[in-house]
């Protein structure tokens, strides 16, 4: 058992990448040789620190982290996040990732928003501990899916003021799924926070299965151990009323978007433009969206680059995260 904390999520990273090639232990399931750590708990003191940035070593692709977050917030488990990150077709049955958290959360069984209930519960009872999201579901888990979900649930809990959030999984690779993860569910904590009136408590991470595959073993060792801080995030506050709309519109590009949303739907925008052979328009657009987003969005694009001119040249130099990110199991 593992118990890290840290005030970014960049810190963590690297201080759980470190603690997992020191203390875990070799085991290979279905084949893979991992570094696992059984039990660990990671704690982020300023969840609005949550994008993981340590280049040239680890880079992550900040257009598919808005995008999953958006993704899931929405309900969806529509194909267009495969624009994003191509791979995760490949966990796709029929076209659809069966394990999506999307439809769990916002349409449990076809009826329940599960947000809107949690949201209703600490509203009517700020004491509660029943203000749980659950995600993983042996109904439909147990059929031979390729895409199963690793995240079981959330909870929440309003205590001084401070609302603080506890993610449940069962299995996580620290390398890949954790960089998005933290990402999504600390918004999905920093929205809750203000739909109760309360202030953004600590974020915990508790992972039964964290390991890292071998393929990221001597990356991993090469990480700072003390990385620069994650900047924090401008504030994502949006009514409750207002959410289907803002995430419609942060996907497609609508009026009037808060400073925050504007800065997701740009980077999302930006993406798509590259994806469609647009380089230099993309990347003008990156320099022009502000903070964090827009600097690892130009740095994703000149790692994209590089990777382009070393194939044409016959150079086969490994992608960071070429497993595809999902990243859990």
């Amino acid at each position: 058992m593992i118990s890290i904390e840290a005030a970014s999520a960049n810190e963590l990273f690297s201080a759980a990448a470190h603690t997992v090639m020191s203390e875990g232990s070799p085991v290979a399931p279905r084949g893979g040789a991992t570094r696992e750590v059984l039990g660990a708990h990671l704690l982020l003191r300023d969840p609005r620190r949550r994008l993981i940035s340590a280049p040239p070593i680890r880079i992550l692709n900040p257009a598919f982290a808005v995008a999953e977050a958006v993704w899931i917030l929405s309900g969806s488990d529509d194909a267009w996040i495969f624009d994003y990150n191509r791979r995760l077709a490949e966990f796709a049955d029929d076209g659809v990732l069966r394990g999506a958290y999307g439809p769990r959360l916002r349409r449990w069984r076809g009826v329940i928003d599960q947000l809107d209930r949690v949201r209703h519960l600490l509203l009517e009872d700020p004491d509660t501990r029943r203000a749980i999201i659950q995600l993983y579901d042996p109904g439909l888990d147990s059929a031979p899916n390729k895409d199963v979900p690793c995240t079981l649930g959330f909870r929440f809990f309003l205590r001084d003021g401070r609302l603080r959030m506890h993610t449940t999984m069962r299995s996580q690779d620290l390398w890949l799924g954790f960089c998005y993860d933290v990402f999504t569910f600390s918004v999905l904590h920093e929205l809750m926070a203000h739909w109760v009136g309360a202030e953004l408590g600590e974020y915990h991470h508790h992972v039964d299965s964290l390991h890292l595959y071998a393929e990221h073993w001597d990356a991993a060792l090469r990480l700072p151990t003390a990385p620069a801080p994650s900047p924090r995030s401008a504030p994502l506050a949006v009514a409750w009323g207002d959410l289907d709309t803002t995430l419609a519109w942060t996907r497609t590009g609508g009026p009037s978007l808060p400073a925050a949303w504007d800065q997701f739907a740009r980077t999302m925008h930006s993406y798509r433009l590259w994806k469609a052979g647009n380089h230099g328009e993309a990347r003008n657009l990156a320099l022009a969206i502000p903070g964090a987003l827009g600097a690892d969005l130009t740095t994703w694009y000149d790692h994209l680059t590089r990777r382009r001119n070393e194939r044409r040249n016959g150079v086969d130099t490994p992608t960071p995260g070429a497993r595809p990110v999902l990243g859990h199991s």
